[in-house]
């Protein structure tokens, strides 16, 4: 509908330049300048490199959304950006960019979480999210459980990793096994053909006196590691598909069992799992069979949705001003360590 609001997103706030533009819950453009090639090398995300990428392809990614879209820059009601968490000069660049385009076309601006928008992204594939949504939220830097009664004021932290974040530790495993960078695909792609009960790897935090909700993956890396130089230094072939294998069933085996948990503990009857972890297809599977067997809706948007992308920042945005929240000011500032408490950085905030 044309009276709904246009918004574009923008989000740096790690490696990729994700621009989107959204009318209501309407996706119209989702463009992605990844610098994941320049990272590879390395093993890991270079904050430096990545805010480079990010300043070069600012504007050309932008352009090319508005494009995609069919809109003009004048027409839109709305400029959101990821305000944080991330990485800091990645996230600087972001923000600038939109601090400047709402100046520049006197639209107001909106600085809004990462993680609030990876819940928010949902709703341009499956419709309005339900109040409250239940949210199980797994990435490279993020493995949170979080009940969100207003996605645009109110999102509360039931659970989170002590640790490594669920990706990190799949970053950490390829690695270990030399798939390379990143390291979830690659897993993803050998663990198909693996046998997931091989090897009887570590669930971290499934003890009676374990926090019930947080997670831990730092025991299950290490112990995998350390199963894999035991085998060569016997000399012994490593069987790499049943290493991914196992190690995966691990990961979604906790992942799963604590967000049905959450959701019978908090009375919700839907769950939603996003980040660029619910990428993954064992992910996606067993939450499915778990959520089916717990009566539980399951809302996984498509992997593409999953990954960092602007479309998820546009429609957070959106749904700031079709809810008339207040806009963000013009000194933003870029946040490393916004909470998720904070999905919009309102004026007046102190940066």
């Amino acid at each position: 509908m044309a009276d709904e609001p246009l918004v574009l997103g923008i989000e740096t706030s790690c490696d990729e330049t994700g621009v989107g533009v959204v009318r209501g819950t309407t996706l119209l453009a989702d463009v992605v300048a990844s610098s994941v090639d320049d990272h590879a090398r390395y093993g890991g995300v270079v904050p430096e490199i990545a805010s480079r990428a990010h300043l070069e392809a600012m504007v050309p990614t932008i352009e090319r959304a508005l494009a995609q879209a069919g809109v003009r820059a004048t027409d839109l009601d709305g400029i959101a950006v990821t305000a944080g968490p991330g990485l800091a000069g990645a996230l600087l660049v972001g923000v600038s960019a939109a601090k400047a385009y709402a100046y520049a076309l006197d639209k107001p601006l909106y600085g809004v979480n990462h993680l609030a928008s990876h819940i928010c992204v949902d709703q341009l594939e499956h419709g309005r999210l339900p109040e409250p949504t239940m949210a199980l939220l797994v990435s490279g830097g993020h493995s949170s459980l979080l009940l969100a009664p207003d996605i645009t004021t109110d999102v509360r932290p039931l659970g989170a990793t002590i640790d490594d974040a669920a990706g990190e530790a799949f970053d950490k495993v390829a690695r270990v096994l030399g798939l390379g960078f990143p390291g979830g695909p690659a897993i993803d792609r050998w663990a198909r053909d693996g046998d997931p009960a091989a090897i009887a790897f570590p669930r971290g935090l499934t003890g009676p006196r374990d926090a019930p909700l947080d997670f831990s993956f730092s025991g299950l890396k290490t112990a995998v590691a350390r199963w894999v130089e035991a085998r060569r230094r016997e000399g012994v072939e490593v069987p790499v598909a049943d290493v991914a294998a196992s190690f995966q069933e691990a990961v979604t085996d906790v992942l799963t069992r604590k967000a049905v948990r959450a959701c019978r503990e908090q009375g919700v009857d839907h769950l939603m799992i996003g980040g660029g972890v619910a990428a993954n297809t064992r992910l996606r599977a067993m939450a499915e069979e778990r959520c089916a067997a717990a009566g539980i809706t399951l809302r996984v948007p498509r992997p593409g949705l999953c990954t960092d992308n602007g479309a998820m920042v546009a429609a957070l945005g959106a749904e700031m001003v079709a809810r008339n929240r207040p806009a963000s000011a013009l000194d933003l500032p870029a946040d490393s360590s916004l909470p998720v408490t904070e999905p919009l950085v309102p004026a007046g905030e102190p940066g």
